[in-house]
């Protein structure tokens, strides 16, 4: 029988407004194959960039939306969970759950200065919030370009905070050939800081 998740084997990932929906997904799907327990967030501007940048027809409810990514990815039901944006009553509203890390993936600059006022207007920046406030793993990997000095100043006060600032910028050092090859560098190396073993992309120094 499957032990209750713990600490070492739950993550938080949320999918904001951003460019970049397929960084979301492709990290979705290496959580779950990994057997990660992930509790799921999706903000209503993501939606409307996956309809955009993917060919998916996502749902609109949150238990249908479970079941398409439960069956698209061949997880077991209980490996995901996921909450509406209002949900205040969703475990990770408190710091009493038991998620050990959090990722934002893409992250908007919205978001990203949200979670460093500390606002809390919805359930993605309250979770991101009690990650801060209880010292726990925050990875926000915000997919803008340039950067403006409120964008900048606001990842600096994160930053000082222990909050992991993890821009989709893919490296080509490693010769890529495809689109996923530069979207599996930067799901690498998000893994990597979540220390989650994976297959994903050569390391500086192999073949």
């Amino acid at each position: 029988m499957k032990s209750l998740p713990g600490t070492d084997d739950t993550i938080i990932l949320a999918f904001t407004g951003a460019s970049g929906a397929v960084y979301g997904l492709r990290l979705l799907e290496s959580l779950l194959k990994a057997d990660r327990y992930v509790y799921l967030l999706m903000s209503k501007a993501a939606q409307m960039v996956f309809a955009t940048e993917t060919t998916l027809d996502l749902p609109a409810r949150v238990d249908d939306i479970h079941d398409f990514f439960v069956e698209r990815y061949e997880a077991r039901p209980d490996q995901l969970q996921v909450f509406g944006r209002e949900d205040w009553l969703a475990p990770i509203a408190s710091g009493s759950h038991h998620a050990r890390a959090m990722v934002v993936c893409p992250c908007t600059s919205g978001t990203l200065g949200s979670i460093a006022q500390g606002l809390s207007d919805n359930l993605i920046e309250r979770a991101a919030d009690v990650m801060i406030k209880e010292q726990r793993q925050l990875i926000l990997v915000p997919r803008e370009t340039p950067f403006s000095v409120i964008h900048l100043e606001n990842m600096l006060r994160l930053a000082r905070m222990g909050v992991t600032i993890l821009p989709a910028n893919p490296g080509f050092y490693y010769q890529p050939k495809l689109i996923d090859d530069l979207v599996d560098f930067i799901v690498a190396r998000i893994l990597d800081h979540l220390h989650i073993p994976h297959q994903l992309t050569p390391r500086w120094g192999q073949e």
